[in-house]
């Protein structure tokens, strides 16, 4: 039977993992030779962390970082609004010491990054809307802070293009970047990649991912806000905040299958659209994608994802397919080399903030920003191809896709229109842009047209 260790919150690590990890951040300073001597925050050897997005996922990720290593503590919170962080420092409490966030050190409003990377961190959680994440990745690179920043990284190919340019910089300046897709941090999956890429189930020619599950939360709309403040307070449902689900939440799927293909795919053709959610209130993205996506050397993955209610199923799992045997890489593998993880595990979603702090102590700072940007890319391709009906290059959509979906000017008032997409009918880009190598179908239309 699989041993697993019980599933915690970020906030109870156990001594015993406490220990754990102690022990692995301390070998890998004592083979750096930096034992006693890596200073942060002015002399300190406490490594200051600064939160942008107080949100449910900010919460998990600043406790986990806290909690998962020595000598880190909560230094500054910012978020858009002071009433989320009124209410987050409430939940702080458990922190004791490491988690007491002074007043001068909490900032809101648009300019909240900027405020918080100025106020003496050495590193930052990104943890606000993934609209905001491009240019807050830049913003903290530049002036020198390493980042943890939440998936997707982006919404649309111009963003992508922002962070692949960032993730180069922070190279250049040894700073880390490690991204919220905790599966690069699990030992089942590091193991089951591991003999996939080197044949244990022979060559790989198919795969199939699932992210089916439930409805998420909104938070409704109140008279005294405006149409931005709506959309912000609400931002999962507007796809130039969110991405759509296809890429705030399948990226997870999607980031595995391009990790076992090692190469992001060539191209995709997808379906999808909005049948339970139709109401108003649900911005613009839809409830459910099916996209087929065509890996370097043929190999096809069917990747599925939605958010509906009621008695519907769920599925969050992935299967890939050699010609020797299938994989699901969270631990096993049948056929000619059948395998099945049975070690005891930690949290992975501890384990990354462990790996994150101990890689900057160590002065080997890892850096997943490209491999996060091709991810987040792979599922905006294929929400660009459900959206518009068109088979979707990569090529093209990585060099050449002029679309930008946040807006220049962030402020109070108006906000862009939530306009639902309608395939056939929805341009690649407004004012149109098309992929230089069209759908077949419609090159052979155009041709029996001719005749």
């Amino acid at each position: 039977m699989q041993k697993r260790s019980a599933i915690r919150t970020p906030g109870e690590m156990s001594r015993r993992q406490f220990l754990k990890v102690s022990a692995a951040a301390g070998a890998g300073l004592a083979a750096a030779g930096l034992v006693g001597r890596v200073a942060y925050a002015a002399g300190s050897d406490t490594i200051k962390i600064g939160l942008v997005g107080c949100g449910g996922r900010g919460m998990a990720d600043a406790k986990g970082c806290v909690n998962a290593s020595p000598g880190v503590m909560l230094w500054a919170l910012g978020d858009l609004f002071k009433d989320r962080i009124d209410t987050f420092r409430q939940g702080l409490k458990d922190l004791g010491e490491k988690g007491a966030v002074s007043d001068e050190h909490c900032f809101s409003g648009w300019d909240n990054c900027k405020k918080v990377i100025e106020s003496g961190v050495d590193l930052v959680l990104l943890c606000e809307p993934p609209g905001f994440r491009p240019m807050h990745m830049k913003m903290v690179v530049e002036a020198g802070k390493h980042v943890f920043v939440e998936k997707p990284v982006a919404v649309d190919p111009v963003g992508v293009r922002s962070v692949i340019a960032t993730s180069e910089l922070a190279a250049q300046k040894k700073l880390a970047i490690v991204a919220g897709t905790q599966s690069r941090h699990h030992p089942p999956y590091l193991e089951a990649m591991k003999r996939i890429h080197g044949g244990d189930i022979g060559k790989l020619v198919a795969a199939q991912c699932y992210f089916i599950t439930g409805t998420l939360w909104h938070r409704g709309r109140k008279p005294e806000w405006s149409e931005m403040e709506y959309q912000c307070r609400n931002w999962y449902y507007f796809t130039w905040l969110s991405g759509d689900h296809i890429v705030e939440q399948h990226v997870h799927n999607l980031d595995r299958m391009n990790w076992a293909f090692q190469s992001p795919p060539a191209k995709c053709i997808a379906v999808g659209g909005r049948q339970a959610r139709t109401g108003p209130e649900w911005g613009n993205i839809y409830d459910h994608f099916g996209v087929e996506y065509e890996y370097p050397g043929g190999a096809r993955v069917a990747s599925y994802c939605s958010q509906f209610g009621g008695n519907a199923s769920h599925r969050v799992s992935d299967n890939i397919v050699g010609t020797e045997g299938t994989c699901d890489p969270s631990g096993t593998i049948t056929g000619k080399k059948p395998w099945k993880f049975e070690a005891e595990t930690r949290d992975p979603t501890l384990q990354e903030h462990a790996d994150l702090v101990a890689s900057i102590r160590s002065g080997n700072p890892l850096n997943e920003g490209k491999r996060i940007a091709e991810s987040s890319l792979t599922a905006i391709m294929g929400r660009m191809s459900a959206y518009t009906g068109r088979e979707i290059s990569w090529n093209w959509v990585l060099a050449s896709s002029k679309l930008s979906l946040v807006p220049e000017k962030l402020e109070f008032g108006p906000a862009p229109p939530a306009e639902v997409a309608i395939p056939g009918k929805t341009p690649l880009v407004a004012g149109e842009e098309t992929d230089p190598s069209p759908p077949k179908a419609k090159t052979a239309g155009k041709k029996a047209a001719k005749k």
